[in-house]
């Protein structure tokens, strides 16, 4: 588990748009208050759908996004090096499984860290996923779902008495050289990975308050890549799963269909919802294919995706619903859409649950304050987010690195030689300018919604 060396904390959140740097500090008093006092952007190069696709370009893309940080923040290198990492993968495998230990025989005696030790490795012991690299996947979170003591369900069984203790634990798995291309390009960049976490839920973390986690909700978040969901109840995560859609794919129709290029799709993408009909059919735009195009890829992503994956899942079972949020969620109306297929409340997020500057507190930033809490959650309960113990070359010790691991040379502070010019870099907030044109466009989602009725 990540140690407590400094009052920083440190995230690097990797994603298919963008790759960011978020640096807070503890309150020294109240070790679980943070503030946000810093980060660094840069436009993701070298991953595509979430992966990484060519180490040297995903490389720079980390090196600038630490040198926005340290710029920002005034704050030396050396303290910024060692970082939490939130990465994408496809393949995401999960597996529940239960693990039983007697207390003291017919006497209860207290649980103590030797017991819940125990009764961890039992599970474990019955998880394929957390004791073997099976076709070479990387275990990257042990989740404890439920506690029983006696047989009765327990929030936290540490120092309670009983003479039986029994354990409900997810196992979350990743391709191995999904999460070793992560540590090797964070290493060649300069820096130290005290821990990985997987993306869906980091940003189930940053956008999800305690009390939805706790009654039981749905996160869906929307990137640029993929789609992530993670399933919570009684404040637990209890599954996580990844969708290989995002809002590329929607650029990627748009250029496709209205033969532009990638770069004019982007910025069609960004704008169709924001301006009106007659403005974007005097620039040439077939404005109702633009809008059919958009609308075909979110049904698939909606009905043929996301339903599909909460078949199972029910307002009864899930009373806060879903917390929608993502770059793509800031789409006018598409929490209409959502609630429509899906026939549950969504809960659009307008700012992730930390105090963000200004510029990161909207739906698209959750993964990097989902990091923050990420970091905290752990070193209040360690046994809240466990690995599985299984070795990654650069990852053998969270609380250190591995000097095994390659390193690159040293990031030069001055940063004047940096291969990226600040005009390269894509707008962060896509959908902040025209904010105030939105509202129109929802009456033309509620007739999509209504369309969608009649196909679903």
């Amino acid at each position: 588990m990540p140690g407590r060396t400094d009052n920083l904390l440190v995230g690097l959140s990797m994603g298919t748009a963008k790759v960011t740097m978020i640096v807070a500090e503890r309150d020294r008093n109240f070790p679980d208050s943070i503030r946000v006092i810093g980060f660094g952007n840069a436009q993701s190069r070298g991953i595509s759908k979430g992966i990484i696709v060519s180490l040297q370009d995903a490389r720079l893309s980390v090196e600038k996004a630490f040198r926005e940080a340290q710029s920002i923040t005034g704050i030396s290198a050396n303290r910024l090096r060692s970082v939490i990492v939130a990465f994408d993968a496809m393949d995401v495998q999960s597996e529940s499984t239960h693990g039983m230990v007697t207390l003291g025989g017919r006497d209860s005696k207290s649980v103590e860290e030797s017991d819940l030790n125990r009764v961890i490795s039992r599970a474990m012991d019955n998880s394929v996923l957390a004791t073997a690299s099976r076709n070479n996947m990387y275990s990257i979170h042990v989740i404890p779902t439920s506690y029983e003591l006696d047989g009765r369900p327990i929030d936290e069984p540490l120092n309670m008495n009983g003479s039986q203790l029994d354990i409900w634990m997810q196992t979350v798995a990743v391709p191995m050289t999904y999460a070793q291309n992560v540590v090797n390009c964070v290493q060649t960049a300069g820096l130290e990975v005290r821990g990985l976490v997987l993306k869906p839920l980091a940003s189930s973390l940053g956008a999800v308050y305690e009390e939805e986690k706790r009654a039981g909700c749905i996160s869906v978040c929307i990137g640029a890549g993929t789609t992530g969901i993670v399933l919570y109840r009684n404040g637990r995560a209890f599954r996580v799963m990844s969708i290989p859609i995002g809002g590329d794919h929607i650029r990627s129709d748009l250029a496709s269909l209205l033969r532009m290029s990638l770069g004019e799709a982007e910025h069609l993408k960004k704008r169709i919802f924001t301006v009106s009909e007659d403005d974007l059919r005097r620039e040439g735009v077939d404005v109702e294919l633009a809008y059919q195009t958009v609308f075909a890829r979110l049904e698939e992503l909606f009905g043929d995706q996301i339903r599909t994956a909460l078949a199972e899942c029910t307002p009864q079972n899930f009373p806060s619903g879903i917390i929608l949020s993502g770059g793509v969620s800031e789409t006018p109306g598409i929490e209409l859409m959502l609630q429509d297929i899906v026939q549950m409340p969504v809960r659009k997020v307008t700012a992730p649950v930390y105090l963000m500057p200004p510029g990161l507190d909207n739906a698209a930033y959750v993964s990097s304050a989902g990091i923050l809490k990420y970091h905290v959650e752990i070193e209040r309960d360690p046994y809240s987010f466990m690995d599985s113990g299984q070795e990654l070359p650069g990852l053998s010790d969270r609380g250190r690195s591995s000097e095994s691991g390659t390193r690159g040379e040293e990031i030069d502070d001055t940063g004047d030689d940096y291969p990226y010019s600040d005009e390269e870099d894509e707008d962060d907030n896509p959908y902040e300018e025209g904010r105030a044109k939105r509202e129109n466009f929802g009456q033309v989602m509620r007739k999509v919604a209504d369309r969608i009725k009649h196909l679903f």
